[in-house]
């Protein structure tokens, strides 16, 4: 046995022995299909009912200059939430950011999603059987989906 294959043989049973400890997202499938917000909050979360909560807070531009990045930042003061959704009402694809929350997670999240045209953002958080959510409307200059 060469040294070459002795390391290459390595690398391939390294790769199978690690491969398995990668974590891989979870994706609620036909809820980032949706193309209305209340068929992506039904698919999300069994119920496009909500109750509008000042316990979270939506960090977002007011006027993003190019709809293919914008900031969004989260946060919230609600006691065993399971699932924050983030949803751009008039994307082609409302539902642009999901987290699921473990036990012990803090009340931030944070991420960029693409919005195609001045929109509500909403940050609906499910805790226990409720549904809360909050609104912002940004506004944008530049479409980021295509527009």
């Amino acid at each position: 046995m060469t040294r070459r294959f002795f390391i290459r043989f390595l690398g391939v049973v390294a790769g199978i022995v690690l491969l398995p400890l990668r974590a891989f997202a979870a994706r609620p499938g036909t809820a980032f299909d949706s193309t209305t917000t209340e068929d992506a909050l039904t698919q999300l979360y069994g119920t496009s009912d909500t109750v509008e909560t000042d316990r979270i807070t939506i960090k977002a531009p007011d006027i993003a200059e190019n709809g293919a990045i914008v900031p969004i930042t989260v946060k919230f003061d609600i006691p065993d939430a399971e699932f924050v959704g983030i949803i751009a009402e008039n994307n082609p694809a409302p539902l642009t950011a999901g987290f699921a929350l473990s036990d012990h997670s803090g009340g931030l999240v944070s991420t960029r999603i693409k919005m195609s045209e001045t929109s509500p953002v909403h940050a609906v958080i499910k805790a226990g059987d409720t549904v809360y959510r909050a609104t912002k409307e940004v506004k944008v200059t530049i479409g980021g989906c295509g527009g």
